[in-house]
């Protein structure tokens, strides 16, 4: 299976920089247009490669999460998406003393954030970020944990909205405000990866960063869901804005028809999910966050957390929906408002 996986991967990675067809009739929502381009079948391309033993499980600091970045980093020069860092340097250093200081999980090596930048048409200085964490677990044991859904699932899901924006872009219906496409290292260690970007390092104003649309596991079901798997669980949308919330509805509703499930939303929820992943850093600084999440399975945390147990098909749905709200709090004459206070931990 091993040499299989390779050489899918070997054959996905020159195709990144391919170019995908999209209707020309100007009757046809632009959204809509573009979100068709997110398919089953390139986010499956793209997933196992990213999620094949070839990258060790992707663990802070390691060769194999030097490989994850670096295939990240391609993607996004194939697909002529600059750096807001300038140049060929798409890598946000964040230093093995910082990591080191703000971890009880290890001792690590200097690692990376990834990030991308399409510069907005009319709002450049309004940032939408799109986020997902790049690492996993590494090798323990003998055994990889590829983590395809934890968070290979989201990190492909980035890929192709980004490829969408960036036809749009070339076509000249780029979004209005920017987007940053940020890929964080260090959440299986403690958030570490966003917690750099929010509190050291922010590459823009937190002040001028409109929301943080979160995504960590989308690709399977959970055993709540097994008679109706065409749902998500969004968590947050509601804690920081009324108006983001209600847009994340209206556009579902125009576009997907998934489920919203805000059964981890609940301030009493025992998980805490709310807490435990990139966007909390985000929220903390009173940016309005969405939280896109599968619940947790058999394979949460495991080795056998593979790509071929992926569902692309719901992958597909959920990567649109993710799209789709990036596109209307891009496009919108008026910037979301946080009209509600930050919860604490």
């Amino acid at each position: 299976m091993k040499k299989i996986l390779f050489v899918f991967g070997t054959i996905t990675f020159f195709a990144c920089g391919s170019t995908k067809n999209v209707t020309e009739d100007v009757n046809v929502d632009q959204s809509e247009k573009y979100a068709a381009t997110i398919t089953a079948k390139d986010l499956g391309a793209h997933l196992f490669t990213y999620a094949s033993d070839e990258f060790e499980g992707r663990n802070t600091g390691e060769p194999g999460q030097k490989k994850a970045v670096e295939y990240l980093k391609n993607f996004y020069v194939n697909q002529e998406i600059v750096s807001p860092l300038g140049g060929d340097d798409y890598f946000q250093e964040v230093p093995a003393e910082w990591i080191n200081k703000n971890t009880r999980r290890g001792t690590f090596k200097d690692s990376e954030n990834v990030v991308a930048f399409i510069k907005g048409s009319e709002k450049p200085d309004e940032i939408v970020v799109i986020s997902a964490h790049l690492d996993h677990e590494g090798v323990k044991k003998g055994k990889i944990y590829n983590g395809a859904d934890d968070d290979g699932s989201g990190t492909v899901a980035m890929l192709e909205i980004a490829e969408a924006f960036q036809m749009a872009t070339k076509a000249g219906m780029g979004p209005k405000r920017s987007i940053l496409f940020l890929h964080v290292t260090g959440e299986e260690k403690g958030l570490l990866g966003s917690k750099y970007y929010a509190d050291v390092d922010p590459l823009f104003p937190l002040a001028n960063t409109v929301c943080d649309l979160n995504i960590d596991m989308i690709g399977r079901t959970d055993d709540r869901h097994k008679e109706d798997p065409n749902y998500v669980y969004l968590i947050g949308s509601d804690k920081l804005s009324t108006e983001l919330h209600n847009l994340s509805e209206e556009i579902n509703k125009k576009y997907t028809n998934i489920n919203l499930d805000y059964k981890y939303n609940d301030e009493n929820d025992p998980n805490r999910f709310y807490y435990r992943s990139d966007h909390y850093n985000f929220a903390k600084n009173n940016v309005p966050i969405i939280f896109y999440f599968n619940g947790t399975h058999v394979d949460y945390h495991k080795p056998t957390d593979t790509p071929d147990k992926i569902n692309y098909e719901l992958l597909e749905n959920r990567t649109r929906l993710v799209f789709h709200t990036a596109w209307e709090v891009a496009n919108k004459e008026t910037r979301i408002i946080a009209d509600k206070a930050t919860p604490k931990k």
